[in-house]
């Protein structure tokens, strides 16, 4: 009698490969990862077979709750929902036959790997055997192109797996190998996809939203949460600073020309998002500007804001255009929250006319009024601080 063999997730990486000496570390945050992302999950301990992972599934975990968990887990290249068997031949066929015989397919494909060489048979040899016992069995013929079913053994020294669905993972780097950085994060399209895009290059990502209250409603940070929670199933565990802006526009606009309004606010946003930065360890701030897509996103301007932080700012969407990032906030599920209606602070107080081209010396004059220390201070003594949570 065939004892039934574990079934679990089988996890593969690529670009971690790649990284030489340092590949130990990445595979550790990797790991850390994957624990994080199934640590509601009644599974067995993460196992490391050469070049993979194994996670068990125990408790009759569903695989689908896996599934969406490591859907969003950066550094995975591909996963599958495999069967651990002995690595010997006959007790991989009958296996197969076990799984296949409840299957409805015409044709298939065996695509196995030898990934040591101490198996007697070779890949070729094991495609062969299999695959014929498989026609027989189920009448259905090979098709090495398109087959309606493919069957993948991957075997090694101790062990083998044997699955039938290869699921892409969203590749990258995992979160937490490329440091912190802040996000402003606006509530509309741009910014949370710029914050995903930072997270699938390895780096752990803190929020920060401007909000103006109480001129405006609480829609707008009601969104900000939500985007940030929606984020926080790819690096687990997120920190949103809610920060009021509304009386620091109001000062603004009472000392400084209209025309270059809209760049003193963000230059003064950059000056709070540092301060949160510098609190938080953080090695950058992160906006989701993209070149020339509004007035104060021209190359000028965008000099001009940037003068005001001594952090870098990564702008992960510069050489993006709409459309383009539209489409992976759709991706992502962003896109549904960030397009509904609220009153954005960067539309309040807002003149009609906004400089284009404005210099350094220009900004200097037209912030000389201003008391820019302790704007920055007050609109951070009253900062809300939202903890979240995945899974919650």
């Amino acid at each position: 009698m065939l004892h039934p063999p574990t079934k679990g997730a089988l996890i593969h990486y690529h670009e971690i490969a790649l990284k030489g000496k340092n590949r130990g570390f990445f595979l550790k945050q990797l790991a850390a990862n994957l624990r994080m992302a199934s640590r509601d999950l009644e599974v067995g301990p993460l196992r490391r077979p050469a070049g993979r992972f194994y996670l068990e599934m125990r408790g009759g975990t569903p695989w689908e709750a896996l599934r969406e968990r490591f859907s969003s887990v950066f550094g995975i290249a591909n996963f599958a929902a495999a069967f651990r068997v002995p690595p010997d031949l006959e007790l991989m066929l009958k296996r197969i036959e076990s799984e296949v015989a409840g299957r409805s397919f015409a044709s298939f494909a065996v695509a196995a790997r030898r990934a040591f060489k101490t198996f007697p048979q070779t890949s070729q040899e094991i495609n062969q055997v299999i695959g014929t016992r498989v026609r027989l069995a189920s009448g259905a013929k090979v098709d090495l192109s398109s087959p309606d079913l493919t069957i993948y053994i991957e075997v090694l020294p101790d062990e083998a797996f044997i699955y039938f669905e290869k699921i892409q993972g969203p590749g990258g780097l995992p979160v937490g190998v490329s440091g912190t950085v802040v996000c402003l994060l606006s509530g509309g399209i741009d910014s949370p996809v710029a914050a995903y895009r930072m997270m699938k290059r390895g780096c752990r990502v803190v929020f920060v939203h401007f909000h103006s209250q109480p001129f405006a409603d609480r829609t707008s940070q009601e969104k900000a949460t939500e985007l940030a929670r929606l984020l926080t199933r790819y690096q687990f565990a997120s920190r949103l600073y809610v920060v009021p802006f509304g009386e620091t526009q109001q000062e603004v606009v009472a000392r400084t020309a209209g025309r270059f309004r809209v760049l003193v606010y963000r230059r003064l946003m950059l000056r709070m998002a540092e301060e949160i930065a510098r609190k938080e360890g953080a090695q950058a701030l992160v906006t989701g500007e993209s070149l020339g897509q509004v007035s104060s996103q021209t190359l000028e301007n965008i000099a001009a804001i940037e003068e005001a932080a001594t952090l870098p700012i990564l702008r992960p969407l510069v050489g993006m255009d709409k459309e383009e990032i539209t489409h992976q906030a759709r991706q992502i599920g962003s896109y549904e929250i960030s397009t509904i209606p609220d009153q954005d602070c960067c539309s309040m107080f807002t003149p009609r006319q906004v400089v284009t081209r404005a210099t350094d010396d220009e900004i200097s004059l037209t912030e000389r009024p201003l008391d820019l220390e302790l704007l920055v201070q007050q609109a951070l003594s009253t900062a809300r601080l939202v903890e979240l949570s995945f899974p919650a």
